[in-house]
Formats: C-alpha cells, sequence, structure tokens
C-alpha cells in the first residue's frame, strides 16, 4: 500500500510541476515575443526585470507544490533572510541531484533577486531549458576540458569569450549568478576517479565563476550553498514522491576581495591562482559544515 501512495504522489507531483512549468514558460515565451522586434536596449531591460518577477511567480509555484505534496521539509540555516534585491550577486553550491534546482530556487524564493543558472549548451534541447535561456537570460556555456584546452590553449580565451557576452545578459536587471562549482554530480564513480581531498565533495572548478566575476564589476558578495538530503537516494522518482524531501541548505555569505574584481581570467595567470585558492579555501569548510549538516 505505501509504495502505491507513493507512486500516487510522485505522478501527482510531477504533473503539477510539468502544468506550472508550462504555464510560466508559456507566459514568458508570450511576454518576450516583442524583445525580437523591438532592439531598444531599455525596453530589453524593463522587460528583462518583468521577466524576472514572472520567473518568481513560477518558482513561487514550485514552493507551492513541494509545500502541498511533501510538507514544509527544507530547513534553511542562513544569518540573512532577504538579501538585496536591488543587487547583483554570485552563488554556488555542491551538486547531488537534477532535483538541486527546484530545492534551490525554492530556497531562494523572494529572498534574493532570482538565481540564474549557468547551463552546459548539451541541454539546450530541453523545452523549458530553452525557454529559460530565452527569457530569463539563463545563459548556454560551452566550456572546453582541461585535456582539450593543453592541447589548444586558444580554447581558453574562446571559452573566456563566450562566458563575458552571456554573462552581459545578466547586466539586464539584478540577478544571482549560480554555478555548481564541481561542474557535475557527486558520484561515488566520480569521487574516487578524482581522489577528491574532501569528504563530501568534487574538486571545484573555478574558471566559469572566475569569468564571470571579471564581467559582473557589480557583484560583492559570492553566497555558498551546501545542500545535505536525509535519504541516499538522488534520482527523479525519488524527489517526486519525497523520498528526499528532507534536506538542509546552509547559506553563508563571503565578500569577495578586491584583488580578485576586474581581472581577465584568459590571460591573467596571478589571478587564475588567487581565485582558485580562494575557493578552496571555501571549499575547505564547507566540506567540514556539510559533515556536521549530516541527518
Amino acid at each position: 500500500m505505501s509504495k502505491i501512495i507513493s507512486s500516487i504522489i510522485g505522478f501527482v507531483t510531477l504533473i503539477l510541476i510539468i502544468v506550472n512549468l508550462t504555464i510560466g514558460f508559456g507566459t514568458l515565451a508570450i511576454v518576450n515575443i516583442p524583445r525580437i522586434i523591438i532592439p531598444l536596449n531599455t525596453f530589453k531591460v524593463a522587460l528583462s526585470k518583468f521577466s524576472n518577477t514572472l520567473g518568481d511567480l513560477t518558482v513561487y509555484g514550485l514552493k507551492l507544490i513541494m509545500l502541498l505534496m511533501h510538507g514544509n521539509t527544507i530547513q534553511i540555516i542562513s544569518k540573512n533572510d532577504n538579501f538585496d534585491k536591488t543587487k547583483w550577486y554570485m552563488a554556488m553550491s555542491n551538486h547531488q541531484s537534477w532535483a538541486d534546482i527546484f530545492v534551490l530556487l525554492v530556497s531562494a524564493n523572494y529572498k534574493m533577486p532570482l538565481l540564474k543558472f549557468f547551463m552546459k549548451k548539451e541541454l539546450w534541447w530541453i523545452p523549458f531549458i530553452f525557454l529559460a535561456n530565452k527569457t530569463l537570460n539563463m545563459p548556454f556555456v560551452n566550456r572546453h576540458s582541461k585535456e582539450a584546452i593543453e592541447k589548444d590553449p586558444s580554447l581558453r580565451t574562446k571559452d573566456y569569450e563566450n562566458t563575458l557576452i552571456s554573462c552581459k545578459r545578466f547586466l539586464r536587471s539584478p540577478s544571482t549568478i549560480f554555478s555548481y562549482a564541481e561542474g557535475t554530480r557527486l558520484t561515488e564513480e566520480k569521487y574516487k576517479n578524482q581522489q577528491s581531498p574532501y569528504k563530501n565533495l568534487l574538486i571545484p572548478k573555478t574558471g566559469g565563476m572566475a569569468t564571470a566575476l571579471s564581467a559582473m564589476p557589480k557583484i560583492d558578495i559570492l553566497l555558498d550553498y551546501s545542500v545535505v538530503y536525509q535519504s541516499n537516494k538522488r534520482d527523479a522518482w525519488s524527489f517526486l514522491t519525497g523520498e528526499m524531501k528532507n534536506v538542509k541548505i546552509l547559506i553563508k555569505e563571503y565578500i569577495i576581495p578586491e584583488n580578485l574584481k576586474g581581472k581577465n581570467y584568459s590571460n591573467d595567470n596571478q589571478y587564475r591562482e588567487d581565485f582558485k585558492k580562494w575557493i578552496e579555501s571555501i571549499w575547505a569548510q564547507k566540506d567540514i559544515d556539510i559533515q556536521r549538516l549530516k541527518f
């Protein structure tokens, strides 16, 4: 009987999420049609702000669905419950499941400017992700591997320039620029292959965030999210049925050092090293925090 009830909860949750996203992104798509024929920058800025409002409403719908189907089971631990919505922020998080994006969006809803995720270009074919790219200025990024860059160093410059172009869209309205620093979801296999020095994390990749910071001089604060689930399950169905509903989210604020602003990641070796060391120091503390937060 419990499996039947769990399946019903999962199915209803899925339908509600699809309906919510369809209405939200459908409205956003219609609202953004004039952007194709009206090239004025002032219009694009106003439309971006309005799109963010619709985006926040869509996320609020997700929040209501999760409350209805799974209850109030997300525990947010933060010294600040209400960030300045007129400012730009940079944020990062550990990455364990595709469901992380829903948990993070809901936890940030109406507390800070709308989260804008860097998304892998390989995901462009997914309808909701494609619409998020086009209507909410969540850019696709095409990053090359370390091995590919070693073979062709010019790729580093190309990645840098592509990210700069994408980040310019963030300047239209206050946003929280979000990156999964690990670059991929944590699995036991990936953890072993990396020989990660951390107990609960993969090794952070800093290039994307450092480049974004180069393009976004208005960002003064980095928000670090630590997500800890009670369940060891990480698949989509476990999220929909509520088996992953118990989760703790620790949010820490870090003032970005002045020596890490306004630098060129593609050709400044010292900047790359300084930024890497700064993130790694945060990552080390994050590893300790996650160990402490475990259920």
